[in-house]
């Protein structure tokens, strides 16, 4: 069965299809700019790459050149072959705990969710719409990014407000980054060699995340009722005091909505360094010895290596951390910035099997009571593996 996956943005579709007889990717393309001027697409296949600039006024415009280029650049003989299709899905709330065939309530439960998502859930549900259209036989399945994270009990989901913060507006913890952190979790028994296990995944992106997880379910993790707190991020602040919001919108003459968009557009490194957020050049910066570089450097360890040791001893220690998704898997410095402030907790790196990128690897010393690992996620094909398992059922 051939599987496609899809996460729609509000101005983009990216996908991934699927041969699940091997999980081999078969193609993979992001279409850019949908419904603003100036959209184009890539597509790349069998070590081919198509490029073309093509108007896409809305997303059913661009799901339809995606299945047409499929079918004419005899990627698949025929849509025919397209078994299902699963849809990334960022906020299912606590209704949601896996993976779902997609309904009309399902996509009116995520229009129902949108306010404590409303950059996503409403973009998603245009994917999930288009696909319907130019598919409408096809399965589709919806993989929320929250679902992973609803096997945390109450005293690591719950804030300390008002009760009836949560029993009427569902102001809880909700985490996101779950398809990584579900696929890492999947791929940790292998390592190990056991099913039994305590860790910390360490999802290290533009945006990022860490979950303590046991035995493949989670226990907590950093981001909370939106994907702002936790660690600090390529623009995002993580945590900070929530007094500063009210503070900074009286000195700055700003509502609370324009100063939460710039702790969530304008912070972490971008804020600190004044003008990077890719960790690439914050580290160049750090190498040429720029002080505001250092410190969002220093920082950016600082608040990782403190969720590190939280989870550590919310899960009694831990037999593994894992460091996945675009920065842990290929950021050197960092993971070693990160392990030698761990090391009263007899964590230790090898310096040699760190210096690698993008590859499946074990990185500890051979003394190190905690086993550290980079796995590169693959949140695409979680999303197709959960879409065939649940049709399988």
């Amino acid at each position: 069965m051939k599987i496609m996956s899809i996460n729609t943005g509000s101005s983009s579709l990216k996908f991934s299809l699927f041969d699940m007889k091997n999980n081999e990717l078969i193609a993979s393309g992001l279409f850019e700019r949908v419904t603003i001027k100036g959209s184009f697409y890539t597509i790349k296949y069998h070590g081919e790459k198509i490029y073309e600039e093509v108007e896409m006024p809305n997303h059913t415009v661009a799901v339809k050149i995606l299945l047409d280029r499929l079918v004419t650049k005899g990627i698949i003989k025929s849509l025919d072959e397209i078994g299902a299709i699963g849809h990334r899905l960022v906020h299912g709330a606590d209704k949601y705990d896996k993976s779902v065939i997609i309904t009309d309530e399902v996509v009116e439960d995520l229009r129902k969710f949108s306010d404590l998502a409303p950059l996503h859930n409403p973009a998603n549900i245009l994917g999930i719409e288009a696909a319907r259209e130019v598919l409408p036989n096809v399965p589709m399945v919806g993989v929320f990014d929250t679902a992973f994270h609803q096997t945390m009990d109450e005293v690591s989901y719950m804030y300390p407000v008002p009760y009836e913060w949560y029993e009427k507006y569902k102001v809880r913890k909700y985490g996101f980054h779950g398809t990584s952190h579900c696929y890492i979790s999947k791929q940790i028994p292998k390592l190990l060699g056991r099913e039994h296990y305590k860790a910390i995944i360490c999802h290290l992106g533009s945006g990022g995340s860490l979950s303590a997880v046991k035995d493949g379910k989670c226990v907590d993790t950093s981001m909370g009722f939106t994907p702002l707190p936790g660690i600090m991020m390529g623009t995002r602040s993580g945590d900070i005091d929530p007094s500063i919001i009210p503070f900074i919108a009286k000195k700055e003459n700003k509502t609370a909505d324009e100063v939460v968009n710039d702790l969530n557009k304008k912070s972490g490194f971008l804020g600190l360094t004044e003008k990077y957020s890719d960790f690439r050049d914050v580290y160049a910066g750090v190498e040429a010895g720029d002080e505001k570089c250092i410190l969002a450097f220093n920082k950016y360890v600082r608040t990782v290596v403190n969720y590190i040791a939280m989870y550590y001893v919310e899960l009694g220690g831990v037999d593994a951390i894992c460091f996945t998704a675009g920065l842990g898997e290929n950021a050197i410095p960092a993971r070693r910035a990160i392990v030698s402030q761990l090391s009263c907790l007899g964590i230790k790196l090898d310096e040699e099997k760190n210096n690698t990128r993008g590859e499946t690897v074990e990185i500890s010393a051979k003394d190190s009571t905690t086993r550290l690992f980079v796995i590169p996620t693959n949140e695409e094909l979680m999303i197709a593996t959960d879409t065939y398992h649940l049709l399988k059922k």
